[in-house]
């Protein structure tokens, strides 16, 4: 792996507040991380003028804003999110095969199979566990629910799932080699775990077969950030 491909694989979570910040940032890191994602807060504040500054600046987006409604509803968010021009937009797969299906059906129509923004289905969020599941009528354990919801945004035709780093390597025999995996709760070495519940380190998750790591405060609270970055990439080629 190179340099340029372990360093494509990161994507620096951009959560701060208004334009000011999204024109410093994205113009600070592009070159240095493979794509920003810009999350509900940002986005509710700033609407796709975020999206505009940080490909203004060069940089690719990860829209992430998770949605889950009927299925029309959702079908017509994210294809106005794909006609932004991001490269990755998600949805919850707990909304169902419908949802997602209509989703996928309703991009393809539109881009006539050129180039479009890849879909990702959550499986379940890195914060939640077991506990959390019980708490609203899920008695599955949490990699067996990941499992169960990977393979069903796969058959709806989604491109990929966001899950946990710990199940990557579940997700990746169950759905295959083509299938994108992007993980949050990624914390290098040199960084705390903050309020992720199940993590791993950037080498660790690439080596199980993750495509994208989604990386925040261990980066944007560094004294150098862009070096902060660098020493990620640092660790991912040292394991990959």
């Amino acid at each position: 792996m190179t340099r340029d491909e372990a360093r494509n694989k990161i994507i620096f979570a951009m959560d701060v507040a208004g334009m000011a910040e999204i024109d410093r940032w994205s113009a600070l890191l592009a070159g240095k991380v493979g794509m920003f994602k810009i999350g509900k807060q940002l986005f509710t504040a700033t609407g796709p003028a975020a999206v505009r500054k940080v490909q203004e600046n060069g940089g690719r987006v990860f829209l992430d804003l998770k949605y889950h409604d009927i299925p029309n509803t959702v079908a017509m968010a994210t294809l106005e999110a794909a006609r932004m021009g991001v490269d990755l937009v998600n949805l919850h797969a707990l909304g169902g095969y419908e949802m997602m299906a209509t989703t996928v059906e309703t991009l393809d129509k539109e881009f006539k199979g050129g180039k479009r923004a890849k879909v990702l289905a959550v499986t379940i969020l890195t914060s939640s566990t077991e506990e959390t599941l019980r708490g609203i009528g899920i008695e599955h354990a949490v990699p067996d629910m990941v499992v169960r919801l990977a393979k069903l945004a796969k058959s709806a035709g989604i491109d990929g799932v966001v899950a946990s780093p710990q199940e990557v390597g579940l997700i990746r025999d169950a759905c295959g080699p083509d299938f994108l995996i992007v993980t949050p709760g990624v914390r290098p070495a040199f960084a705390s775990a903050d309020d992720q519940k199940r993590i791993m380190t950037p080498g660790g998750a690439v080596a199980a077969g993750a495509d994208y790591l989604v990386i925040g405060r261990p980066i944007s609270a560094a004294a150098d950030p862009a070096d902060a970055a660098e020493l990620i990439v640092n660790e991912i080629m040292a394991v990959v």
